[in-house]
């Protein structure tokens, strides 16, 4: 169009009385009513990963990056999803399942337009899952974060996320529950759009909900703890129907897995676990019928490789033969793992475990050093460790140790000591974390007090990839790099070798294998 033909843009401003602006014209803003066009009533999230890698989030457990690849199922939030009736609508979206991308993230928000944003919340991925909660409050949700980081570190999360309506603190699930049908009732109050579900008492506000903590006139309000629940069948079946269940994946097991919760809680005190801030010094139950309950639906739903998740699942020996013993009578077709502590087990329970479709067991061990174990109040001894191993191996169960590098206590000498220990014992595979300090355990407390707390950011709290402690004797870097090269002598030996290459023979895992070992061999050489 030429230049002469151009329409007069500013012909109409000739003839009014109003200040001349360049830039467009900004509604009111009672009148943009999008942020009252909700949609699903809760939406319970996984949110992305801060860099592509798989991350792990769980409303019982310290989060950490995935080196080994395990896209750990969100049974947890499935958990909670079981906890809303047919009055609320619920969706869960597990982002690292789904690799989706925070652009994907954002537009599947705009589709969705929660009413209640409940999301994962842990140290290594917290400015990252924060801003989740920042897009979904510019959208008008409520916003509410759960998981290990935000109970003990309650005070100083909300105050450094403004975008943060609400934390929950400890068990996650009646507390939901309860706030959500508190807010409803306060909105339709306020609304006066309906009259509050006659299940409700009065009167409603939140701080008449235990187990929360939120910011109210400038300063945060934590509500009384909530008691733990006592009967963990009183709780619904997970809603396993809306989790990406084909997405899960394991590794080391053809085909998809998942979770199943057994118990919660456990008697030993290690000084380093994060059981102190979720269930402290309580342990609960299941019985073996709800647990089966689980398991069929699942089954029904065409998953057979389960994970029977607990802080210690030989916990109670009955559970435990009663559990195998109905998986026999009622030829379920699962093949399950679980994990355990050496000092729990015996020959006699091992075997029928293994009758039951158990392949295999992931030991907490630790350390190789009998003074470290002491130490952080382990309660096991390194000659009971080869005695435990030595049993499941016998029964045909396979063995997954855990170590931990950076305990207090520790030397050139005890790292040493772990590392000899860790190849004279009869695994199939290992890991080895770094000591981290998660806040609200005695660890945490004991590193503040003796100045070993080697801290930049939240982010660094990853047992994978960083290193915050730091003794006199031993440096951050050099816990770093002990960790390192513990993998590194375990792994490249003929036997771990030779077990990688049997693995690479069944192509469900071929792809993984291939990529998780290239990942892994970059780090244990230092190159991550």
């Amino acid at each position: 169009m030429s230049k002469s033909k151009q329409p007069k843009a500013h012909s109409r401003r000739a003839h009014s009385t109003e200040p001349h602006h360049d830039h467009p014209h900004i509604p009111k803003v009672d009148a943009l009513t999008m942020n009252d066009q909700f949609g699903v009533d809760v939406l319970l999230v996984n949110p992305p990963s801060p860099n592509r890698d798989p991350y792990i989030r769980d409303t019982h457990r310290v989060g950490r990056n995935s080196r080994e690849g395990t896209i750990w199922p969100q049974t947890s939030l499935a958990q909670l999803a079981a906890m809303f009736g047919e009055e609320r609508t619920v969706s869960v979206v597990d982002c690292i399942a789904e690799q989706q991308t925070w652009p994907e993230f954002e537009q599947m928000l705009v589709r969705e337009r929660p009413r209640y944003y409940v999301t994962q919340a842990t140290a290594p991925t917290l400015t990252n899952d924060m801003r989740g909660v920042f897009l979904a409050k510019s959208l008008g949700a409520t916003t509410i974060a759960i998981g290990t980081h935000v109970s003990p570190a309650t005070e100083a999360t909300l105050e450094a996320y403004p975008a943060l309506d609400f934390a929950l603190r400890g068990e996650p699930e009646e507390t939901l529950r309860e706030l959500v049908d508190t807010l409803e009732s306060i909105r339709r109050r306020t609304d006066g759009t309906s009259e509050p579900a006659p299940r409700l008492r009065e009167p409603e506000t939140p701080a008449a909900v235990k187990g929360i903590a939120y910011v109210h006139e400038g300063r945060v309000r934590i509500t009384p703890d909530r008691p733990f629940i006592e009967d963990l069948d009183s709780l619904p079946i997970p809603r396993h129907e809306l989790l990406p269940l084909e997405r899960y994946k394991l590794p080391i097991v053809a085909g998809r897995y998942t979770f199943v919760v057994t118990s919660r809680g456990c008697p030993a005190g290690c000084r380093f676990c994060i059981k102190h801030v979720t269930y402290q010094q309580t342990y609960r139950l299941r019985s073996p019928e709800h647990i089966m309950q689980e398991v069929d639906k699942l089954v029904a739903l065409g998953t057979t490789n389960i994970h029977f998740e607990a802080d210690l699942f030989t916990i109670n020996r009955d559970q435990v033969m009663g559990l195998c013993e109905a998986l026999l009578e009622r030829g379920c077709p699962i093949r399950w793992t679980c994990n355990s502590r050496i000092d729990f087990v015996d020959p006699e329970l091992l075997e029928m475990m293994a009758r039951s479709g158990c392949w295999m067991i992931a030991w907490g061990i630790e350390s190789g050093s009998p003074e470290i174990l002491r130490r952080v109040r382990k309660g096991i001894r390194p000659d009971q460790v080869m005695r435990a191993l030595r049993w499941a191996k016998a029964a045909g169960i396979r063995n997954y140790g855990y170590f931990i590098i950076g305990l207090p206590g520790e030397t050139h000498e005890t790292i040493d000591q772990t590392i000899a220990f860790s190849k004279a014992l009869p695994l199939d595979f290992a890991l080895f974390h770094i000591a981290v300090p998660y806040p609200g355990t005695p660890l945490w407390y004991e590193a503040a007090e003796e100045g070993w707390l080697h801290i930049e950011r939240w982010e660094d709290f990853d047992m994978y990839n960083s290193a915050v402690l730091e003794y006199p004797q031993l440096s951050a870097e050099e816990l770093r790099k002990a960790a390192q090269r513990a993998a590194r002598e375990w792994a490249l030996r003929p036997g771990p070798m030779w077990t990688f290459i049997k693995e690479l023979r069944n192509l469900d895992t071929l792809v993984q294998w291939v990529r998780i070992g290239a990942r892994h061999l970059s780090w244990i050489v230092g190159q991550a």
